[in-house]
């Protein structure tokens, strides 16, 4: 089988469903599937695919794994030597993803192709970055991010629009939309679980670079991405004392102290 997608739900049943009903009339001219995980919901999607989407293939967790071990759920169940790993909140359109597919056919060494996200107004959204570094959080949360240095930070730590008119290799991209090469997968391993939420997809960038294998992101393949940060919010005072923020400082020192010797 040539392709999966795998959509992960935590309580957005809604968009998963929208999700499933473009995506389902898509015509390939190979072997595909859909898989769609659930993260302990409880929203009623199993009955939802049940009644409306037969076609898709449910795996549902007992409990709320994290993104990373909801998509190595989909993953190890999955079957197509390409793997779309896609958040519900973003509408594919076929042509993108023949072209992401396309992409990888024509460059054996790419791991990971990615689309360019914009908004429903048609502008980019940041999505692949440079390397971040221990002040790249801090600039991110808090008020300082909005110095004189904290602001050449992190102009520094995004790729500029100039850079991104042609496909690029790039350190690593968001995890919301992407294709991956199982064959890179199967040599570099799957999402770490230990990154519940936020910054697994840069530490599995960051191995498959530690293999040789390559980081694309491919403006030409383009999808629209509901303008939402998890990540990065207000800067304010009940922004730095949110659950997200403290997941998020988790997962920044796991990722530095995984990668310290670097």
């Amino acid at each position: 089988m040539k392709l999966s997608i795998i959509v992960l739900n935590y309580k957005n049943k809604n968009l998963v469903k929208y999700f499933l009903k473009n995506v389902l009339n898509f015509n390939f001219d190979f072997n595909w599937e859909i898989l769609a995980i659930d993260n302990a919901s409880n929203d009623g999607l199993n009955q939802l695919l049940k009644k409306e989407f037969p076609v898709v293939k449910f795996i549902s967790s007992p409990k709320n794994i994290g993104m990373g071990a909801g998509n190595n759920l989909g993953i190890k169940q999955s079957k197509g030597d390409y793997l779309l790993i896609a958040n519900p909140d973003i509408t594919l359109n076929q042509e993108s993803a023949q072209k992401l597919v396309d992409f990888l056919n024509q460059n054996p060494r790419v791991a990971i192709a990615a689309p360019k996200m914009i908004n429903p107004d048609g502008t980019r959204q940041n999505t692949c970055y440079h390397w971040p570094k221990l002040l790249t959080f801090i600039y991110r949360r808090t008020w300082l991010g909005t110095t004189s240095a904290g602001k050449r930070h992190l102009q520094q730590f995004s790729y500029s629009s100039d850079e991104l008119r042609e496909p690029k290799q790039v350190d690593w991209v968001l995890g919301g939309c992407f294709l991956i090469r199982r064959k890179a997968l199967d040599e570099v391993g799957l999402f770490d679980e230990n990154f519940f939420l936020f910054l697994e997809d840069t530490d599995l960038c960051r191995r498959m670079w530690q293999k040789n294998w390559q980081v694309w992101y491919l403006p030409q393949a383009a999808i629209i991405h509901l303008p939402h940060r998890l990540s990065a919010g207000e800067r304010t005072i009940k922004d730095a004392f949110s659950r997200l923020t403290w997941i998020h400082l988790i997962s920044w020192l796991k990722y530095f102290w995984k990668w310290r010797s670097v």
